[in-house]
C-alpha cells in the first residue's frame, strides 16, 4: 500500500476476548487503500468473521480501534457502516418481500433517497432483473445471495466486505460476483473479501492477509508473496532409474524420487531455472530424460505451508 495515501480502513491493536477467556483475534495492525481488493484468508476458526463483524460494527472489541474512511467505528458508528456495505455468510434475507422492495428499504435505512435507476441496474447486473418482483421466499439460494449482494450495494457504500460470498453457490453467480467485483473496484470501491476458493483470491486480490488462530500472521502484495515465498519446480523424467545423483550435477542440488525415475530441481519462487545448463550437463554424462515438467507455487499451497508453520 502507498504510504502516502490515507488508509481507507485503519485499524490499530485490535483484539476480541470473549467471557470465557477464548481469544478470537489478537492484536491486529492493518491497513487498507481504497480501491484495493484484500483477500483475508484463514482456516475455519482463525479470526476472520471476527474481524470483519467489528469493523462492520456489529461485534465490540476488547480494545484497539478501527476507522472507515475516517470514521471511528464506535464513536462515530453511524458514519462509518454509511461507508460499508456487508454481504455475510449467513442467508438471512426478509422471506415474504419483494426483490424491489427489499433493496429499495435496504438503500432507505441508511437514508438514502430514492433511486429507482440505480437499483434497477444493481438487479440488472445481478441477474435479477427478471425477479424483481419475486417474494425473496421463492428464491433459490443461489438467487438470494445475489439479493444479499445487492442489499449490501443498495446504499452506494465505498468499503464493501464479502465473507464467504461464493460459498455453496453455482458457477454462474460466482463469474457475475467477480466480474461486479471488478467492475466496483474501477468505480473506486475497496473490496476486502473472505473465501475458502483460494484460487478466487489469487485471481482477484492485489494483496492478501492471512490469519490463523486469531493472529495475522501476513499481508503482503499478491504479486510479491507468490515471488518471496513460492517455490519453482523442475521434474525431470529420466529414461532409466538412478542409483543416487552423480557428483557431476551437485551443484543444481537435485532430488531423486519416484524410486529413481526422476530427478528434481527446485529453486524459491524469484529465481530462476537454468533448464539449458542443466539440459546439456546430463547429456554430456549420457543421461536420458523421457520428458520433463514445470511448476509454480500457487497462493494455496503458500497459504498452507503459512498455517502449518503457526499450526
Amino acid at each position: 500500500m502507498n504510504p502516502d495515501i490515507a488508509p481507507v480502513i485503519r485499524i490499530r491493536g485490535l483484539t476480541k476476548r470473549y467471557a470465557s477467556g477464548a481469544v478470537a483475534l489478537k492484536p491486529v495492525d492493518l491497513d487498507i487503500a481504497k480501491g484495493e481488493i484484500f483477500a483475508l484468508l484463514g482456516p475455519n476458526g482463525a479470526g476472520k468473521s471476527t474481524l470483519i463483524n467489528i469493523i462492520c460494527g456489529i461485534v465490540t472489541p476488547s480494545s484497539g480501534s478501527v476507522t472507515a474512511d475516517g470514521h471511528d467505528i464506535q464513536r462515530e458508528y453511524r458514519a462509518a457502516r454509511a461507508k460499508i456495505g456487508l454481504v455475510p455468510q449467513e442467508l438471512t434475507t426478509d422471506s415474504f418481500e419483494t426483490v424491489w422492495a427489499t433493496v429499495n428499504f435496504s438503500r432507505g435505512l441508511f437514508g438514502k433517497p430514492a433511486n429507482p435507476d440505480y437499483v434497477a441496474r444493481l438487479l440488472r447486473d445481478l441477474s435479477l432483473s427478471d425477479k424483481r418482483n419475486a417474494r425473496i421466499m421463492s428464491l433459490s439460494g443461489g438467487m438470494k445471495r445475489r439479493v444479499m449482494i445487492a442489499k449490501a450495494l443498495s446504499h452506494e457504500p465505498e468499503i464493501l466486505f464479502l465473507d464467504e460470498p461464493t460459498a455453496g453457490v453455482d458457477v454462474e453467480l460466482r463469474r457475475d460476483m467477480w466480474n461486479l467485483v471488478r467492475s466496483l473496484r474501477e468505480r473506486g470501491v475497496t473490496v476486502i473479501l473472505t473465501t475458502h476458493y483460494i484460487e478466487e483470491a489469487e485471481e482477484m486480490a492485489d494483496r492478501v492477509g492471512v490469519i490463523n488462530k486469531g493472529e495475522l500472521i501476513l499481508v503482503e502484495e499478491k504479486r510479491t508473496l507468490m515471488k518471496t515465498l513460492g517455490k519453482r519446480q523442475l521434474v525431470l523424467h529420466l529414461a532409466s532409474p538412478l542409483s543416487a545423483v552423480p557428483p557431476e550435477l551437485g551443484p543444481w542440488r537435485l532430488e531423486l524420487s519416484a524410486g529413481g525415475h526422476e530427478l528434481v530441481h527446485t529453486v524459491d519462487g524469484d529465481r530462476s531455472i537454468d533448464v539449458a545448463a542443466l539440459l546439456e550437463r546430463m547429456s554430456s554424462l549420457s543421461i536420458g530424460i523421457r520428458d520433463l515438467q514445470t511448476h509454480q507455487s500457487s497462493l494455496e499451497e503458500i497459504f498452507v505451508s503459512l498455517v502449518s508453520r503457526h499450526a
